[in-house]
Protein backbone atom coordinates (compact mmCIF):
# COMPACT_ATOMS: atom_id res chain seq x y z
CA UNK A 1 0.00 0.00 0.00
CA UNK A 2 1.36 3.22 -1.45
CA UNK A 3 2.72 5.66 2.09
CA UNK A 4 0.47 8.44 2.49
CA UNK A 5 0.13 12.08 4.19
CA UNK A 6 2.75 11.54 6.87
CA UNK A 7 5.25 8.83 7.83
CA UNK A 8 3.09 7.03 9.99
CA UNK A 9 -0.15 7.48 8.00
CA UNK A 10 -1.26 4.97 4.87
CA UNK A 11 -3.89 6.25 2.15
CA UNK A 12 -5.16 4.06 -1.03
CA UNK A 13 -5.25 5.53 -4.13
CA UNK A 14 -8.53 6.26 -4.15
CA UNK A 15 -10.08 8.36 -1.18
CA UNK A 16 -13.78 9.07 -0.50
CA UNK A 17 -14.07 12.17 0.96
CA UNK A 18 -17.48 12.71 3.21
CA UNK A 19 -18.95 15.72 1.75
CA UNK A 20 -19.92 17.05 4.89
CA UNK A 21 -15.83 17.44 5.71
CA UNK A 22 -16.10 19.03 2.29
CA UNK A 23 -18.63 21.51 3.00
CA UNK A 24 -17.21 22.76 6.86
CA UNK A 25 -13.76 23.28 4.98
CA UNK A 26 -15.49 25.41 2.24
CA UNK A 27 -17.38 27.50 4.93
CA UNK A 28 -14.03 27.51 6.68
CA UNK A 29 -12.09 29.05 3.26
CA UNK A 30 -14.78 31.39 2.46
CA UNK A 31 -14.59 33.35 5.90
CA UNK A 32 -10.94 33.21 5.62
CA UNK A 33 -11.43 35.55 2.20
CA UNK A 34 -14.20 37.55 4.02
CA UNK A 35 -11.83 38.40 6.40
CA UNK A 36 -8.69 38.11 4.09
CA UNK A 37 -10.74 41.57 2.47
CA UNK A 38 -10.34 43.24 5.33
CA UNK A 39 -6.99 43.02 5.56
CA UNK A 40 -6.02 43.86 2.16
CA UNK A 41 -7.07 47.56 2.40
CA UNK A 42 -4.88 47.57 6.04
CA UNK A 43 -1.48 49.98 6.14
CA UNK A 44 1.36 48.78 6.53
CA UNK A 45 1.52 50.34 10.02
CA UNK A 46 -1.61 48.43 11.28
CA UNK A 47 -0.07 44.95 10.05
CA UNK A 48 2.82 45.66 12.12
CA UNK A 49 0.40 46.57 15.00
CA UNK A 50 -1.05 43.34 14.42
CA UNK A 51 1.61 41.39 14.47
CA UNK A 52 2.67 42.70 18.01
CA UNK A 53 -0.21 41.76 19.21
CA UNK A 54 0.17 38.45 17.92
CA UNK A 55 3.87 37.84 19.70
CA UNK A 56 2.33 39.23 22.43
CA UNK A 57 -0.16 36.82 22.69
CA UNK A 58 2.05 33.85 22.38
CA UNK A 59 3.94 35.24 25.54
CA UNK A 60 0.58 35.70 27.07
CA UNK A 61 -0.32 32.39 26.36
CA UNK A 62 3.05 30.64 27.06
CA UNK A 63 1.90 28.56 30.02
CA UNK A 64 -1.40 27.11 28.03
CA UNK A 65 0.72 26.41 25.04
CA UNK A 66 3.56 24.67 27.04
CA UNK A 67 0.55 22.22 28.29
CA UNK A 68 -0.80 21.73 25.09
CA UNK A 69 2.36 20.49 24.08
CA UNK A 70 3.18 18.68 26.70
CA UNK A 71 -0.18 16.78 26.15
CA UNK A 72 1.01 16.15 22.65
CA UNK A 73 4.26 14.86 23.72
CA UNK A 74 2.68 12.15 26.32
CA UNK A 75 -0.01 10.81 23.67
CA UNK A 76 3.01 10.48 20.53
CA UNK A 77 4.25 6.96 20.33
CA UNK A 78 7.28 5.65 18.83
CA UNK A 79 8.82 9.20 17.64
CA UNK A 80 12.82 9.19 16.17
CA UNK A 81 14.73 11.51 18.33
CA UNK A 82 14.43 14.17 15.33
CA UNK A 83 10.56 13.82 15.21
CA UNK A 84 10.50 14.93 19.13
CA UNK A 85 12.76 17.28 18.62
CA UNK A 86 10.52 18.88 16.38
CA UNK A 87 7.33 18.34 18.19
CA UNK A 88 8.99 19.71 21.49
CA UNK A 89 8.34 23.44 22.77
CA UNK A 90 9.78 24.92 25.70
CA UNK A 91 10.20 28.57 27.01
CA UNK A 92 13.16 29.22 24.56
CA UNK A 93 11.36 28.05 21.71
CA UNK A 94 8.55 29.99 22.29
CA UNK A 95 10.17 33.13 22.78
CA UNK A 96 12.24 32.18 19.51
CA UNK A 97 8.38 31.98 18.12
CA UNK A 98 7.67 35.13 19.72
CA UNK A 99 10.61 36.82 18.32
CA UNK A 100 10.11 35.32 14.74
CA UNK A 101 6.66 37.42 14.88
CA UNK A 102 8.08 40.77 15.65
CA UNK A 103 11.45 39.92 13.29
CA UNK A 104 8.64 39.98 10.47
CA UNK A 105 6.57 43.05 11.69
CA UNK A 106 9.88 44.85 11.51
CA UNK A 107 10.64 43.81 7.47
CA UNK A 108 10.34 46.63 4.90
CA UNK A 109 6.36 46.76 3.92
CA UNK A 110 5.79 44.26 0.71
CA UNK A 111 1.90 45.23 -0.03
CA UNK A 112 1.80 48.10 -2.59
CA UNK A 113 5.53 47.88 -3.28
CA UNK A 114 6.78 48.74 -6.74
CA UNK A 115 8.43 45.82 -8.30
CA UNK A 116 9.27 48.24 -11.32
CA UNK A 117 8.08 50.45 -13.88
CA UNK A 118 8.15 52.65 -17.17
CA UNK A 119 6.64 55.09 -19.15
CA UNK A 120 5.87 53.93 -23.10
CA UNK A 121 5.90 56.25 -26.27
CA UNK A 122 2.51 57.41 -26.11
CA UNK A 123 2.81 58.51 -22.24
CA UNK A 124 1.20 55.81 -20.43
CA UNK A 125 2.81 55.89 -16.86
CA UNK A 126 3.09 51.37 -16.39
CA UNK A 127 4.00 49.89 -12.84
CA UNK A 128 4.25 46.80 -11.56
CA UNK A 129 2.97 46.23 -7.80
CA UNK A 130 2.70 43.43 -5.12
CA UNK A 131 -0.35 42.65 -3.89
CA UNK A 132 -1.30 39.99 -1.28
CA UNK A 133 -2.59 36.36 -2.77
CA UNK A 134 -5.46 36.27 -1.20
CA UNK A 135 -6.39 33.12 1.07
CA UNK A 136 -3.36 30.76 2.04
CA UNK A 137 -3.29 27.06 2.86
CA UNK A 138 -0.59 25.62 4.40
CA UNK A 139 -0.78 21.92 5.54
CA UNK A 140 2.30 20.49 7.31
CA UNK A 141 3.85 18.10 10.10
CA UNK A 142 4.78 18.47 13.44
CA UNK A 143 6.37 21.59 13.69
CA UNK A 144 4.84 23.54 16.01
CA UNK A 145 6.58 26.72 15.40
CA UNK A 146 5.65 26.38 11.61
CA UNK A 147 1.74 27.89 12.94
CA UNK A 148 3.05 31.27 13.95
CA UNK A 149 5.24 31.59 11.60
CA UNK A 150 3.43 30.78 8.78
CA UNK A 151 0.63 33.33 10.33
CA UNK A 152 2.74 35.81 11.30
CA UNK A 153 4.07 36.00 7.32
CA UNK A 154 0.67 35.54 5.41
CA UNK A 155 -1.16 38.32 7.79
CA UNK A 156 1.89 40.79 7.09
CA UNK A 157 1.58 40.52 3.21
CA UNK A 158 -2.02 40.99 3.34
CA UNK A 159 -3.49 37.62 3.39
CA UNK A 160 -5.84 35.32 5.43
CA UNK A 161 -4.44 31.99 6.24
CA UNK A 162 -5.73 28.61 6.93
CA UNK A 163 -3.74 25.88 8.67
CA UNK A 164 -3.80 22.21 8.59
CA UNK A 165 -1.24 20.69 10.99
CA UNK A 166 -1.04 16.92 11.54
CA UNK A 167 -2.65 15.26 14.48
CA UNK A 168 1.00 14.89 16.20
CA UNK A 169 0.70 18.46 16.96
CA UNK A 170 -2.66 18.76 17.35
CA UNK A 171 -3.14 20.35 20.92
CA UNK A 172 0.28 22.38 20.82
CA UNK A 173 -1.08 23.67 16.94
CA UNK A 174 -4.98 24.88 18.59
CA UNK A 175 -2.97 26.57 21.28
CA UNK A 176 -1.08 28.51 19.14
CA UNK A 177 -4.02 29.22 17.15
CA UNK A 178 -6.24 30.60 19.98
CA UNK A 179 -3.69 32.45 21.12
CA UNK A 180 -3.26 34.60 17.66
CA UNK A 181 -7.04 34.65 16.96
CA UNK A 182 -7.28 36.13 20.66
CA UNK A 183 -4.70 38.89 19.51
CA UNK A 184 -6.38 39.00 16.62
CA UNK A 185 -9.86 40.45 17.58
CA UNK A 186 -8.15 42.33 20.50
CA UNK A 187 -6.73 45.03 18.17
CA UNK A 188 -9.88 45.03 16.26
CA UNK A 189 -9.31 42.64 12.68
CA UNK A 190 -11.62 40.04 11.93
CA UNK A 191 -10.30 36.62 13.65
CA UNK A 192 -10.86 34.37 10.77
CA UNK A 193 -7.11 35.84 9.37
CA UNK A 194 -6.22 32.79 10.83
CA UNK A 195 -8.11 29.81 10.64
CA UNK A 196 -7.30 25.88 11.66
CA UNK A 197 -8.75 23.02 10.20
CA UNK A 198 -9.94 20.52 13.49
CA UNK A 199 -10.18 17.75 11.73
CA UNK A 200 -6.55 15.52 11.71
CA UNK A 201 -8.21 12.64 9.05
CA UNK A 202 -6.67 11.11 5.78
CA UNK A 203 -9.79 12.30 4.90
CA UNK A 204 -9.96 15.99 6.02
CA UNK A 205 -6.27 16.04 4.20
CA UNK A 206 -7.46 14.99 1.11
CA UNK A 207 -10.42 17.50 0.80
CA UNK A 208 -8.48 20.46 1.80
CA UNK A 209 -6.06 19.81 -1.03
CA UNK A 210 -9.14 19.91 -3.18
CA UNK A 211 -10.73 23.32 -2.42
CA UNK A 212 -10.06 24.78 -5.67
CA UNK A 213 -11.19 28.18 -6.10
CA UNK A 214 -12.03 28.55 -2.40
CA UNK A 215 -8.00 29.11 -1.66
CA UNK A 216 -5.64 30.63 -3.82
CA UNK A 217 -2.09 28.99 -2.97
CA UNK A 218 -1.41 25.60 -0.81
CA UNK A 219 2.18 25.61 0.91
CA UNK A 220 2.95 21.86 2.32
CA UNK A 221 5.53 21.94 4.46
CA UNK A 222 6.73 17.96 5.14
CA UNK A 223 8.35 14.99 3.70
CA UNK A 224 8.19 12.94 0.57
CA UNK A 225 5.19 11.13 1.25
CA UNK A 226 3.09 14.36 2.38
CA UNK A 227 4.67 16.30 -0.70
CA UNK A 228 3.94 13.20 -3.37
CA UNK A 229 -0.11 13.17 -2.38
CA UNK A 230 -0.23 16.76 -2.72
CA UNK A 231 0.92 16.31 -6.12
CA UNK A 232 -1.36 13.56 -6.25
CA UNK A 233 -4.79 15.12 -4.98
CA UNK A 234 -4.27 18.63 -5.03
CA UNK A 235 -6.48 21.16 -7.57
CA UNK A 236 -5.20 24.65 -6.00
CA UNK A 237 -2.08 26.19 -7.19
CA UNK A 238 0.96 24.68 -4.90
CA UNK A 239 4.14 26.25 -3.75
CA UNK A 240 6.21 23.14 -2.99
CA UNK A 241 8.30 22.87 -0.30
CA UNK A 242 10.42 20.37 -0.90
CA UNK A 243 12.95 18.08 1.08
CA UNK A 244 16.57 18.63 1.69
CA UNK A 245 18.83 16.38 0.20
CA UNK A 246 21.74 18.99 0.83
CA UNK A 247 25.70 18.11 0.41
CA UNK A 248 28.81 19.54 1.38
CA UNK A 249 31.99 19.71 -0.81
CA UNK A 250 35.26 19.83 0.87
CA UNK A 251 37.63 21.16 -2.10
CA UNK A 252 41.82 19.72 -2.46
CA UNK A 253 42.22 23.42 -1.39
CA UNK A 254 39.70 23.94 1.95
CA UNK A 255 41.06 24.60 5.35
CA UNK A 256 40.44 21.52 7.11
CA UNK A 257 40.06 23.44 10.74
CA UNK A 258 37.25 25.66 8.89
CA UNK A 259 35.65 22.14 6.94
CA UNK A 260 35.36 20.22 10.44
CA UNK A 261 33.17 23.31 12.34
CA UNK A 262 31.05 23.71 9.36
CA UNK A 263 30.23 20.02 8.62
CA UNK A 264 29.63 19.71 12.53
CA UNK A 265 27.16 22.86 13.08
CA UNK A 266 25.40 21.41 9.10
CA UNK A 267 25.16 18.16 10.59
CA UNK A 268 25.02 18.24 14.44
CA UNK A 269 23.37 21.49 15.33
CA UNK A 270 19.91 19.99 14.63
CA UNK A 271 20.06 17.59 12.34
CA UNK A 272 16.19 16.92 11.47
CA UNK A 273 15.83 19.80 9.80
CA UNK A 274 15.57 20.39 6.01
CA UNK A 275 18.74 22.27 5.89
CA UNK A 276 20.81 19.80 7.65
CA UNK A 277 23.63 18.26 5.54
CA UNK A 278 22.87 14.59 4.24
CA UNK A 279 25.53 13.77 1.98
CA UNK A 280 29.43 14.75 2.46
CA UNK A 281 31.58 14.78 -0.54
CA UNK A 282 35.93 14.72 -0.10
CA UNK A 283 38.03 15.31 -2.38
CA UNK A 284 40.75 12.31 -2.51
CA UNK A 285 43.53 14.56 -1.89
CA UNK A 286 42.36 15.74 1.31
CA UNK A 287 40.13 12.68 2.15
CA UNK A 288 42.46 10.95 4.57
CA UNK A 289 43.56 14.01 6.91
CA UNK A 290 39.48 14.99 6.79
CA UNK A 291 38.09 11.84 7.56
CA UNK A 292 40.43 11.06 10.81
CA UNK A 293 39.25 14.18 12.55
CA UNK A 294 35.26 14.03 11.33
CA UNK A 295 35.70 10.19 12.89
CA UNK A 296 35.64 11.74 16.26
CA UNK A 297 34.12 14.91 15.59
CA UNK A 298 31.04 13.38 14.17
CA UNK A 299 31.10 10.38 16.76
CA UNK A 300 27.53 10.35 17.51
CA UNK A 301 26.52 10.10 13.71
CA UNK A 302 26.56 6.71 11.68
CA UNK A 303 28.43 7.11 8.40
CA UNK A 304 27.54 5.25 5.55
CA UNK A 305 30.05 5.27 2.68
CA UNK A 306 31.32 4.32 -0.47
CA UNK A 307 34.78 1.99 -0.68
CA UNK A 308 37.30 4.87 -0.02
CA UNK A 309 35.19 6.16 2.56
CA UNK A 310 35.30 3.06 4.44
CA UNK A 311 38.79 2.36 3.81
CA UNK A 312 39.79 5.40 5.90
CA UNK A 313 36.95 5.28 8.16
CA UNK A 314 36.43 1.60 9.15
CA UNK A 315 33.71 2.19 11.15
CA UNK A 316 31.58 3.50 8.15
CA UNK A 317 29.07 1.13 6.91
CA UNK A 318 28.12 0.38 3.02
CA UNK A 319 26.83 3.31 1.59
CA UNK A 320 23.57 2.63 -1.16
CA UNK A 321 22.64 4.81 -4.11
CA UNK A 322 19.37 4.85 -1.94
CA UNK A 323 21.93 6.51 0.93
CA UNK A 324 22.89 9.11 -1.37
CA UNK A 325 19.51 9.87 -2.53
CA UNK A 326 17.76 10.03 0.98
CA UNK A 327 16.64 12.63 3.30
CA UNK A 328 17.61 11.12 6.41
CA UNK A 329 16.86 14.03 8.84
CA UNK A 330 18.72 11.94 11.86
CA UNK A 331 22.24 11.01 12.85
CA UNK A 332 23.27 9.61 9.82
CA UNK A 333 25.39 11.02 7.15
CA UNK A 334 26.47 9.52 3.58
CA UNK A 335 30.12 10.08 2.58
CA UNK A 336 32.17 9.73 -0.49
CA UNK A 337 35.12 10.36 -1.73
CA UNK A 338 35.49 11.96 -5.15
CA UNK A 339 38.72 12.79 -7.67
CA UNK A 340 37.40 16.62 -8.31
CA UNK A 341 35.19 19.24 -8.52
CA UNK A 342 33.40 17.74 -11.41
CA UNK A 343 32.83 14.35 -10.13
CA UNK A 344 31.43 16.21 -6.82
CA UNK A 345 28.98 18.30 -9.60
CA UNK A 346 27.87 15.20 -11.36
CA UNK A 347 27.25 13.96 -7.99
CA UNK A 348 25.42 16.65 -6.69
CA UNK A 349 23.32 16.79 -10.56
CA UNK A 350 22.05 13.17 -9.52
CA UNK A 351 21.26 13.32 -6.33
CA UNK A 352 20.50 17.03 -5.28
CA UNK A 353 16.75 17.81 -4.25
CA UNK A 354 17.49 21.26 -5.22
CA UNK A 355 17.51 22.73 -1.90
CA UNK A 356 20.92 23.68 -0.38
CA UNK A 357 24.24 22.28 -1.85
CA UNK A 358 27.62 24.08 -0.09
CA UNK A 359 31.25 24.16 -1.11
CA UNK A 360 34.04 24.72 1.41
CA UNK A 361 37.40 25.77 -1.01
CA UNK A 362 40.13 28.56 -0.89
CA UNK A 363 39.80 28.69 -4.95
CA UNK A 364 38.26 31.83 -6.17
CA UNK A 365 37.79 29.81 -9.48
CA UNK A 366 36.11 26.89 -7.98
CA UNK A 367 34.17 28.64 -5.78
CA UNK A 368 32.86 30.57 -8.85
CA UNK A 369 32.24 27.12 -11.15
CA UNK A 370 30.78 25.75 -8.00
CA UNK A 371 27.76 29.08 -7.93
CA UNK A 372 27.68 28.71 -11.68
CA UNK A 373 26.72 25.14 -12.07
CA UNK A 374 25.32 23.47 -9.50
CA UNK A 375 21.08 24.01 -9.29
CA UNK A 376 19.45 24.50 -6.28
CA UNK A 377 17.39 27.16 -4.36
CA UNK A 378 20.82 27.96 -2.48
CA UNK A 379 24.35 27.32 -3.01
CA UNK A 380 26.56 28.33 -0.19
CA UNK A 381 30.52 28.88 -0.01
CA UNK A 382 32.25 28.05 3.18
CA UNK A 383 29.07 28.54 4.86
CA UNK A 384 26.94 25.94 6.88
CA UNK A 385 24.02 25.00 5.05
CA UNK A 386 21.65 25.90 8.33
CA UNK A 387 21.86 29.21 7.45
CA UNK A 388 19.60 28.52 4.40
CA UNK A 389 16.49 29.72 7.05
CA UNK A 390 14.46 32.89 6.32
CA UNK A 391 15.46 34.16 9.46
CA UNK A 392 18.99 33.81 9.49
CA UNK A 393 18.78 35.67 5.77
CA UNK A 394 17.03 38.46 7.10
CA UNK A 395 13.73 37.87 5.90
CA UNK A 396 12.09 37.66 9.41
CA UNK A 397 10.93 34.20 9.17
CA UNK A 398 10.10 31.68 6.23
CA UNK A 399 6.65 29.72 5.63
CA UNK A 400 8.69 27.21 3.77
CA UNK A 401 11.96 26.70 1.16
CA UNK A 402 10.60 26.04 -1.62
CA UNK A 403 12.79 23.70 -4.21
CA UNK A 404 10.58 24.28 -7.19
CA UNK A 405 11.65 27.10 -9.79
CA UNK A 406 8.35 29.58 -10.76
CA UNK A 407 6.86 32.08 -8.60
CA UNK A 408 8.86 31.50 -5.34
CA UNK A 409 12.72 29.74 -4.58
CA UNK A 410 14.10 29.17 -1.54
CA UNK A 411 13.07 30.32 1.71
CA UNK A 412 9.71 31.73 0.94
CA UNK A 413 9.06 35.49 3.01
CA UNK A 414 6.72 37.83 3.13
CA UNK A 415 7.55 39.12 -0.48
CA UNK A 416 7.03 35.21 -1.70
CA UNK A 417 3.11 35.33 -0.35
CA UNK A 418 2.22 38.39 -2.63
CA UNK A 419 1.76 38.18 -6.34
CA UNK A 420 1.72 41.17 -9.10
CA UNK A 421 -0.81 43.70 -11.04
CA UNK A 422 -0.14 45.74 -13.40
CA UNK A 423 -0.98 49.67 -13.23
CA UNK A 424 -1.06 51.58 -15.88
CA UNK A 425 -2.12 55.36 -15.93
CA UNK A 426 -3.05 57.63 -19.07
CA UNK A 427 -4.24 60.91 -19.83
CA UNK A 428 -7.51 59.36 -22.83
CA UNK A 429 -4.90 57.49 -25.02
CA UNK A 430 -6.70 55.02 -27.24
CA UNK A 431 -5.19 52.08 -29.11
CA UNK A 432 -4.82 52.63 -33.10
Amino acid sequence: MPRGLYADEMVTPQVVVDEGIVEALRVLAERARQAQRTLATSTGAMRQRLLEAMADGIEANRDAILAANQQDLTEANALTSAQRDRLTLDESRLGAMAASIRSVANQPDVVGAIVDGWVLDNGLRVRRVRVPLGVVGVIYENRPNVTSDAAALALYAGNAIVLRGSSLAAHSNRAIVDALRGAIGEVGMPQDLVAMVSQTSRESAIAFMQLGSAMDVLIPRGGPELINTVRTYANVPTIIDGDGNCHVYVDESADLAMAVAIIENAKLQRPGVCNAMETLLVHRAVAEALLLRLDVALASVELRGDEQTRALCPRAHVATEDDYAREFLDLILAVRVVDDLDQAIDHIRRFSSGHSEAIITNSFAHAQRFEREVDAASVLVNASTRFVDGGQLGMGAEIGISTQKLHARGPMGAAQLTTTKILIEGEGQTRH
